[in-house]
């Protein structure tokens, strides 16, 4: 357990932010904080509702209305995953927060995990809840679903060159120096491919990214949100990016540009 107090929060990270988005996750929610507070008692849990026709929204006001500690940001409507976690990396950034974290409400992210994420992140920029490397272990999958994951991560490290295991995993540690180094402004996509980009914009950004295994179960209540659209779209993006990567390499050789990175001080 980590040693904290409400001045410094997380020992060596500082002010932590949990962000959990939610659509419809009235059966989750409140296990999902409980037991986040419970691990990690020392950070605080924004949960990004996105207008849920099931009341996850309101569930989520009473927990906040009893816990200090629990924040809720209503979005107007289903807008995805990827824009609920830039409202969400925005909300942590206008309140001074230091390191935000992403994390799935429907328990496949095991909160007891955090502690190990939040240990990493004192010496990494960004740090990924790897479900594919050493050590990790992914529950109740059927075996189609494991080797679309692993698949579509080989395509992703092979095609951009991002050195992770686990590009579109989605339980995440980011400092803030990490996101104010990306180029955030120019996120568009979702899903698998929101991460896949982050990915990406880390590691264009010089960034330290390091990977602790974990255990990955997937959700037993509720629906999950993966769709053919969202897999089809992975792919496309991440085609057009190493695309993009290959032409800018091109230009740079024939200009004799340096590709020196950005590091975070």
């Amino acid at each position: 357990m980590h040693e904290a107090t409400e001045a410094t929060g997380v020992d060596g990270v500082g002010r932590v932010l949990v962000v959990i988005p939610t659509y419809n996750e009235a059966a989750n929610v409140s296990d999902i904080v409980a037991r986040v507070r419970r691990t990690a008692p020392a950070v605080d849990v924004l949960v990004a509702d996105d207008n849920s026709p099931d009341g996850t929204g309101a569930i989520a006001d009473a927990m906040a209305g009893t816990d200090p500690r629990v924040h809720v940001l209503h979005r107007e409507g289903k807008q995805g995953l990827g824009a609920a976690y830039l409202a969400g990396f925005a909300w942590a950034r206008e309140r001074g927060y230091d390191a935000v974290v992403e994390m799935d409400a429907d328990g496949s992210h095991a909160p007891e995990d955090l502690p190990a994420l939040l240990a990493a992140a004192r010496d990494a920029d960004v740090v990924i809840g790897s479900r594919w490397t050493r050590g990790a272990r992914v529950v109740n999958w059927p075996l189609r679903r494991h080797a679309l994951s692993r698949c579509g991560n080989l395509y992703a490290r092979l095609a951009l060159g991002v050195p992770v295991t686990d590009a579109t995993g989605g339980y995440r540690v980011y400092r803030r120096g990490a996101l104010e180094a990306m180029d955030l402004a120019t996120v568009c996509s979702q899903g698998y491919s929101f991460q896949v980009e982050l990915s990406r914009l880390a590691h264009r950004a010089g960034m330290r990214i390091v990977e602790v295994p974990i255990t990955f179960a997937e959700r037993e209540r509720g629906d999950s949100k993966m769709s053919p659209l969202i897999v089809a779209e992975a792919l496309w993006r991440i085609t057009t990016w190493a695309v993009q990567d290959r032409r800018q390499a091109v230009r740079r050789g024939l200009h004799g540009t340096p590709t020196g990175q950005v590091r975070w001080p």
